[in-house]
C-alpha cells in the first residue's frame, strides 16, 4: 500500500484556525483514500511548545534564506530525511515550498504534492500591517516559496480559479487541480431547527482576530449597523481584542475562543460577513453553509462558492445593499435554517463531495 508524508504547519493546542480547518480537510480525505495507518503527519509548528524571543530572532535570520518563521535548514534536513520511505510527500501550504526544493535536490524519487491555500505574496500582503518592520522580508519568502512550490513539486492543487489564475501569471505554472475548501459534516441530525428569523434578526460575524475581518466587521458596524434593527455577535479566535479597536457599542456581543461553535450558528438568524480583502476561499463560508445559515456576504466572502446568492441569502458589496437586504429580512421572517445553504455543502463543499478530485491527484 503506498504511504504518505504530510506536512502542516502547526499542532494547535485548541481551536483550529481558517488554515488548519483546511489541513485537517486534507489529512481526512487522504487519509480516508490510503487509510489513516498509511499516513505519517509532521508538524512544522507546535503551539504546545511555548516559543522564546531567541526563536522569533532566529526565525527573522532565516526568512531572508527563504525559511518561513518555524522552518530552519536542520529541521528540514530532518523532513526531507524522512521522505524516502514515503510514494508521496504531500506539502500543505506552498509557504513551506523549499522543503520541496529540498527534497528534490536530495534526489527523493517519489511524488510531491503542494497545496496552495493561498497564494502566499498577496495573504501576507493584506495580513501584515505597513508599519511591521519585517513586511517586505515575509512578503520575499512568501513568494520565493509559492515559486519553490511551482518548480519542484509533481503536482499543484489550488482552491479556486482566481488563486489558479495567480499562479499562473505569477510563477508560469498552472494548477494541477482545483479543490474548494471543504468540511467534515459535523451537522448530521435526523430534524433541523424549524424556527424562523426575528423580526430583531440576530447577526453573527465568525472570524478570527485578523486585520481583514477587523476591517470588515468594523465597516459593518459603522456603516450599516446604525440603519437596520439588528442584534450583532461577533464570534472568533482572539476576537476580545476587537474592543481595543474602539467601534464597540456596549449592546454588541464579543464571544472569544468559543470551544463550541454550534450555538452560535443555530442562534444566528443572519450570517454577515463583509469581507473586501483577502486571498483563496473563506472557511467561514463553508462552515455557515454546513449548519445551514442564511448568508449576506460580499464578493470576496463568496470568492470560490459556486452556488445561487439569492437563495443562500445575498450578495451585498455596499451599505444600502446590506441595509435594504437586512430591512427585507426585517419584514419577512424566513426560516432560520437554510435547506438551500445545507444541500450546497453536502453537494460540493463537504468531505465527501472533494474525494474523487483528491483521487486523481493521487493517481
Amino acid at each position: 500500500m503506498n504511504k504518505l508524508l504530510f506536512v502542516r504547519y502547526k499542532k494547535s493546542k485548541n481551536i483550529l484556525e481558517g488554515g488548519e480547518q483546511g489541513s485537517q480537510k486534507n489529512y481526512n480525505v487522504l487519509a480516508k483514500i490510503l487509510g489513516e495507518g498509511n499516513i505519517d503527519t509532521i508538524y512544522v509548528h507546535d503551539e504546545n511548545v511555548k516559543r522564546t524571543p531567541a526563536d522569533y530572532i532566529r526565525g527573522l535570520v532565516y526568512i531572508v534564506f527563504d525559511y518561513f518563521f518555524g522552518l530552519t535548514p536542520a529541521r528540514v534536513a530532518d523532513i526531507v530525511g524522512k521522505t524516502d520511505e514515503y510514494d508521496y510527500f504531500f506539502i500543505d501550504r506552498s509557504i513551506f515550498g523549499i522543503i520541496a526544493k529540498k527534497a528534490r535536490q536530495r534526489g527523493y524519487k517519489g511524488q510531491i504534492i503542494c497545496f496552495f491555500h493561498n497564494v502566499e505574496k498577496f495573504y501576507f500582503n493584506d495580513k501584515l500591517s505597513k508599519y511591521v518592520p519585517w513586511r517586505k522580508l515575509v512578503i520575499r519568502c512568501a513568494d520565493k516559496n509559492d515559486k519553490y512550490s511551482c518548480t519542484y513539486a509533481d503536482k499543484i492543487i489550488a482552491l479556486n480559479e482566481r488563486d489558479k489564475t495567480l499562479i499562473e501569471k505569477c510563477y508560469g505554472r498552472k494548477a494541477d487541480v482545483l479543490i474548494p475548501v471543504a468540511f467534515k459534516d459535523k451537522y448530521k441530525m435526523d430534524s433541523y431547527p424549524t424556527e424562523l428569523t426575528n423580526s430583531k434578526p440576530l447577526c453573527v460575524f465568525l472570524g478570527g482576530y485578523f486585520p481583514p475581518n477587523n476591517e470588515g466587521i468594523e465597516w459593518f458596524v459603522k456603516n450599516v449597523y446604525p440603519h437596520v434593527n439588528v442584534s450583532i455577535r461577533i464570534v472568533g479566535k482572539g476576537m476580545n481584542k476587537i474592543r481595543s479597536h474602539g467601534f464597540i457599542t456596549p449592546e454588541i456581543e464579543v464571544v472569544s475562543d468559543a470551544p463550541d461553535l454550534l450555538p452560535h450558528f443555530e442562534e444566528a438568524d443572519i450570517m454577515v460577513l463583509p469581507i473586501f480583502k483577502g486571498a483563496g476561499m473563506k472557511v467561514k463560508t463553508c462552515e455557515s453553509l454546513m449548519y445551514g445559515k442564511n448568508i449576506i456576504a460580499t464578493d470576496e466572502a463568496f470568492e470560490g462558492y459556486a452556488l445561487d446568492y439569492s437563495k443562500v441569502g445575498g450578495k451585498c458589496n455596499t451599505a444600502d445593499e446590506f441595509i435594504s437586504l437586512i430591512h427585507d429580512f426585517e419584514s419577512n421572517p424566513r426560516p432560520r435554517f437554510n435547506a438551500y445553504s445545507r444541500s450546497i455543502f453536502l453537494e460540493k463543499y463537504s468531505e465527501e463531495a472533494v474525494e474523487e478530485r483528491f483521487s486523481e491527484v493521487l493517481n
